[in-house]
């Protein structure tokens, strides 16, 4: 496996087979054709729900706007409690201890909080910096750290650095908190590059891998994720541990998340159909799928004033 060095990460990554991009562009718009019948669809718009780390990240965030989507989180149709909760609040690290307070409050004890670290959604900082911005995160609460890789390093072939720093984030989380791993895979240019950073993320102790931060486009493609999957399916195959996925940026309707359940299921295998492997990053899914939810139960659509705008 990998010791560290640039020659033991450069020997491992050679091992891994290239990626046909044709043939998982291919894949990928073949399974986006696959539909679900109604009675499952309503499994799915429920499943979609608990997979939502719903986000906010924005520079005009307020306390008032955190405290809003927590009780979302909670509730996210107050009207009906068998609605399930959210898979987790995303925000910046100010905003942590309010989300945390908040959704205890609320009766949220269990939603975990994640925050954006490392410099995010850039990287470019100092490992001190990085290091302080993480145990910020998690000392006010955060129970998930949301890191991003150094792209630069990555592209310019000092995968030691990366791997170096995953490895260290992951030291400061050991106990506390668990580590989702930021690609920004519309960064990474091809889906080779999208592989080996996937395997370099586990290697180094992620305990998710994510696509994007949502502030690069393209974010969340559907062979980037198909070739993900296919990554944490191989790395279980090979260590037997379970990796979590994390697409997120432009998932935004009901239609788009079946998609990315359908992927999962055809690629990664049911096993990753649950919370704790599989993760949305969305703010304007929830409500979409509300929306749906609503029409399956009562035959229409929801009125403009039945969900939130946030």
């Amino acid at each position: 496996m990998i010791d560290g060095t640039a020659n033991s990460i450069k020997s491992f990554l050679k091992t891994l087979s290239p990626v046909d991009q044709v043939g998982a562009e291919a894949r990928a718009a073949m399974l986006a054709t696959r539909s679900i019948k109604t009675s499952s669809k309503s499994w799915a718009i429920d499943m979609a729900i608990s997979m939502i780390d719903l986000t906010t990240l924005e520079g005009a965030d307020t306390a008032g706007k955190v405290k809003a989507i927590c009780n979302k989180a909670v509730r996210p149709d107050p009207s009906d409690p068998t609605v399930p909760h959210v898979g987790a609040i995303c925000v910046y690290n100010d905003m942590v201890k309010i989300a945390r307070t908040h959704l205890d409050a609320a009766g949220g004890r269990d939603i975990p909080v994640a925050a954006v670290s490392t410099a995010f959604p850039s990287g470019r900082a100092s490992l001190e910096v990085k290091r302080v911005d993480t145990e910020d995160a998690i000392a006010h609460g955060a129970a998930e750290i949301d890191m991003v890789i150094d792209r630069g390093a990555f592209l310019s072939g000092d995968l030691e650095k990366v791997y170096s720093e995953i490895q260290y984030i992951k030291s400061l989380c050991e106990g506390r908190a668990h580590l989702k791993v930021i690609l920004e895979t519309g960064e990474l240019v091809t889906l080779d590059n999208v592989r080996k950073a996937s395997f370099l993320a586990m290697a180094a102790g992620a305990d998710f891998i994510k696509t994007s931060t949502g502030k690069v486009a393209p974010a969340a493609t559907a062979p980037v994720v198909l070739v993900m999957l296919e990554a944490v399916r191989d790395w279980y195959a090979m260590t037997g541990v379970k990796i979590g996925v994390k697409p997120a940026g432009g998932i935004r309707t009901t239609k788009d998340a079946i998609k990315q359940l359908v992927l999962v299921n055809e690629t990664a295998g049911p096993e990753w159909l649950n919370p704790q492997l599989f993760r949305i990053g969305a703010s304007a899914l929830l409500n979409d799928l509300l929306m749906q939810r609503m029409k399956l139960r009562d035959g229409h659509y929801a009125g403009p004033n039945y969900v939130t705008l946030d």
